[in-house]
């Protein structure tokens, strides 16, 4: 094993908590002017989980890179753990959505649902479809399409870094650097004339007849895989009083960055999703600078393994797999209790979320036959 079991399995434990807390966010901050502070509330709360998806993705780095062995037998291995999983939460989700929102609180009250989204025939339809995507059901499931894409391509990159040295890595992350603030360019190319390429808005190359533009390969999470294995393989020397010196203003200024942007984005472009989401993007230099503080803090406690630790960091796979639907009932449940700071409902969510999402993917893994959706 080539790296500490024990920080991993504590900065997985972590991930998984911020991406709770990251959608028991989503119900404020839909609420926008309608409740102006449980907007804000969620959003500078969301705004401070981002690094949640990039740190599960380093650790994927960590774990994997480079892969040693075949081609075939890491596809077999990896990508089939994920596969039935997958269609197992895909169908299972919108089912438990279906019971409660027509059998059990069809008067929820939560802003994120909506009705027609959760009939018997959307629900059907949801069964199959998942094939070709997600849905609202199975938002955090994304996440695992995005993982079988990184599965296909660690293979491919491995072979470079047994051969690659230092020098050729870091200049790699720094042209992924680059991508990092393409969406922030994009975002100034009209007030500086720019009006795209016959409406597509596109930059170096992308028009509607080609989607993979001049740094298309380099972007995304794979800049996380390779950055977590370059930092496991050249470890940081700085002093403690250097580390801290130089993580706690770069997350601070990353973290300003990606609340204040998200207010102001809503402010100029109200209720715009596609444009709030390129403040939240997880490959957005704001969130790359929350990002690797986190990493490099928890790998430098150089945590020893322990039982609890582990069995704790197994059982999140589990509990990703199925919070989403509980983190709504949660907000039924809490969010209108109007007495309570808007801090303290969404924390009461998250605490629900992550208990009951826990003894559920405990339960499961206890059985031979259901461990294979939980883990």
């Amino acid at each position: 094993m080539k790296v500490n079991i024990g920080w991993v399995d504590l900065l997985r434990i972590i991930a998984c908590l911020l991406v709770i807390l990251s959608h028991c966010c989503d119900p404020f901050v839909a609420q926008f002017d309608a409740d102006r502070l449980s907007f804000l509330s969620g959003a500078f709360t969301g705004s401070l989980v981002r690094p949640c998806v990039p740190l599960f993705a380093m650790m994927t780095g960590v774990l994997l890179l480079p892969v040693q062995t075949s081609m075939a037998d890491f596809y077999r291995k990896r990508i089939g753990r994920i596969v039935i999983p997958l269609a197992f939460w895909s169908m299972m989700l919108p089912v438990l959505f279906f019971i409660y929102l027509n059998y059990i609180n069809p008067a929820s009250g939560n802003p994120s649902l909506l009705p027609g989204d959760h009939t018997l025939q959307t629900s059907l339809q949801k069964l199959y479809t998942f094939i070709f995507n997600f849905n609202f059901d199975t938002i955090p499931l994304w996440y695992l399409y995005m993982l079988i894409g990184l599965y296909l391509i660690m293979p491919v990159i491995s072979a470079w870094l047994n051969t690659a040295g230092r020098q050729d890595i870091r200049l790699f992350l720094y042209i992924w650097g680059i991508t990092l603030v393409l969406p922030y360019i994009k975002m100034a190319a009209p007030l500086l004339g720019y009006k795209g390429n016959y409406g597509n808005m596109g930059l170096l190359g992308i028009c509607d007849w080609n989607s993979y533009g001049t740094f298309y390969y380099f972007s995304g999470f794979i800049g996380y895989l390779v950055l977590a294995y370059y930092l496991v393989k050249y470890p940081l020397t700085w002093s403690r009083r250097r580390m801290l010196a130089i993580c706690i203003p770069m997350f601070t200024a990353g973290y300003l960055i990606t609340s204040l942007g998200f207010v102001l984005t809503q402010r100029y472009f109200p209720a715009n999703y596609a444009n709030l989401e390129i403040v939240w993007y997880f490959a957005g230099i704001n969130v790359f600078m929350m990002t690797f503080p986190v990493f490099v803090l928890v790998q430098r406690m150089n945590i020893p393994a322990s039982p609890v630790l582990s069995r704790l960091a197994s059982l999140t796979f589990g509990i990703y797999l199925c919070h989403f639907v509980f983190v709504q009932i949660g907000y039924d449940i809490f969010g209108s209790m109007e007495t309570l700071p808007v801090i303290v409902r969404l924390l009461a969510i998250a605490g629900f979320s992550v208990l009951v999402s826990y003894l559920i993917a405990r339960i499961m893994s206890a059985s031979r036959i259901t461990r294979r959706f939980v883990s």
